[in-house]
């Protein structure tokens, strides 16, 4: 069994707020594909990154898991695509982890 976790931003670059429905739009996709979804809203998490010019980012993200027993990298990378274009992001943070269901 595998966990996927996708981690949108709240805010673009400007800092304006993605409106509710891009976030509601994912949920129903995977909830669609997957057959459920967790998702963190009520509590952003907090990012921190390096760009490349060594500047320290900060950034509010959502997370959203699921679970699925097989990993289709193909289909997950052409989603985490469809995702950065949506939310106008260079990258969206998309991983995935072994996990074992208790």
């Amino acid at each position: 069994m595998h966990l996927v976790q996708l981690f949108l931003p709240l805010r673009d670059n400007d800092g304006a707020a993605f409106p509710r429905t891009l976030f509601d739009e994912a949920r129903a996709e995977l909830t669609e594909v997957f057959g459920g979804v967790t998702a963190f809203v009520r509590s952003p998490a907090l990012g921190a990154w390096e760009d490349d010019d060594g500047a320290v980012r900060r950034d509010e993200v959502v997370l959203l898991e699921v679970m699925t027993a097989h990993l289709d990298h193909g289909w997950w990378a052409h989603y985490r695509w469809q995702l950065e274009q949506r939310f106008d992001q260079d990258e969206v943070l998309v991983r995935a982890m072994q996990v074992e269901r208790l």
